[in-house]
């Protein structure tokens, strides 16, 4: 039985762990309880001893229990530790080194994943201090589950209300059930739609949400890679723990792959870059009852990083077509030097642009593999599964 430590500290949210603890042991987790002594003071200890059927510890001194060193015997015993809610004085301690009652001792001693449900008001969440302890244990490896934006406890509107307990679970499942057999790996993802100027008021793009390659991306990085993740548009949500580059253009988004890319081990080209841009760039704004534009091409990332990539690097393109899949799909592998294609035909109900879902083949010199319908986040999985196989 995979067991969890949760850590609730003193904030109006505690209520909400209640419902973590009990998501988590009806679906077979064993569940110990760390709370502060503020936290006692929202919700009484016995509530989660009830929910939990396990004592929870409150005090580094208790003497109510068999002898034993109870911050390393929890630190141990903990195949994940959650901290949520999650307090702006609990992250400084940690982020600074800080153990100074059970909770933050115990964190100190843990070596298993760390994830972290921030619960505070806005101006607090928000304040530069906040953030920088936050950004610095981002960078050692702490999972954050950001807040979301609402009514606080305090009257005011904005973001700092904790997670719901149904994403705080899914987190933990998630963080228990990951591989990571691409450890020591480096992985650079194009994700998104660029845009291309027309006037001063509009531009050319497309329907691309981001989602496909930012599952690819938190699937990578959750699997031990490190990801870098070149950002155009998009309507989704952008994982944590990777490397974001934001682009704009196709000629923003290039500039980025072409730096980027001779560093990483895997490249996979998820973006909708605009494959044609206007001739000449107008800085005002177009009037009249028609209007002509001539357009060029624009310059084909992928081929680029194709004719251009080490015999040790991998590339893996897409080809979101409408008609002849499998004929244009192979034809895109073998002109841009790609190691696998991921075709899918964008007609078809289900596949394709702004959906959660998709239907795919995968194509590679050696082989073709047609995919049932799957989420994205399924997917993803599905082909950095292929991309191992295929580096060895």
């Amino acid at each position: 039985m995979k067991n969890v430590v949760l850590g609730v500290t003193g904030g109006i949210a505690c209520y909400k762990s209640c419902e973590i603890v009990s998501r988590l042991k009806k679906q077979g987790f064993g569940v110990d309880v760390i709370m502060t002594q503020h936290a006692c003071e929202f919700v009484q200890p016995l509530t989660f001893e009830t929910l939990s059927a396990r004592p929870v510890v409150t005090d580094t001194f208790d003497r109510n229990h068999p002898w034993e060193v109870e911050h390393i015997s929890l630190a141990k015993k903990a195949n994940v530790f959650v901290i949520a809610p999650a307090t702006a004085n609990i992250i400084g301690k940690i982020a600074n080194g800080i153990a100074d009652d059970m909770l933050s001792t115990t964190v100190m001693a843990t070596k298993c994943k760390v994830i972290i449900a921030p619960a505070m008001n806005t101006n607090m969440y928000e304040n530069p201090v906040v953030q920088e302890n936050i950004a610095k244990l981002k960078k050692l490896g702490f999972i954050f589950i950001e807040p979301v934006a609402g009514r606080l406890a305090c009257g005011d509107v904005g973001k700092g209300k904790m997670a719901e307990p149904a994403e705080i679970v899914e987190k933990i499942k998630d963080v228990l059930s990951e591989k990571h057999d691409l450890l020591g790996k480096k992985v650079l993802i194009s994700s998104g739609a660029t845009s291309q100027p027309i006037d001063g008021v509009r531009c050319i793009t497309n329907y691309s949400s981001g989602k496909m390659g930012c599952a690819i991306a938190k699937n990578a990085a959750d699997r031990g890679a490190e990801v870098t993740l070149v950002l155009g548009l998009h309507s989704c949500q952008v994982p944590q723990n990777v490397k974001v580059i934001n682009v704009g253009t196709t000629d923003d988004m290039f500039e980025a792959v072409k730096d980027n890319y001779q560093q990483n081990d895997v490249v996979v080209m998820a973006a909708a870059p605009s494959d044609y841009k206007p001739a000449q760039a107008i800085k005002n704004k177009l009037k009249g009852n028609s209007i002509e534009l001539k357009l060029e091409k624009n310059v084909d990332i992928a081929k680029y990083v194709g004719e251009n990539k080490k015999d040790n690097q991998l590339l893996v393109i897409f080809a979101a077509e409408t008609e002849n899949l499998i004929e244009n799909a192979t034809g895109k592998l073998k002109n841009k030097k790609a190691d696998m294609v991921v075709a899918n035909d964008v007609t078809k109900e289900g596949a394709g642009f702004n959906v959660d879902t998709n239907i795919a083949t995968f194509i590679t010199k050696d082989s073709q593999k047609n995919l049932d319908k799957m989420t994205k986040d399924q997917l993803a999985v599905a082909i950095l599964d292929q991309v191992l196989e295929l580096s060895k």
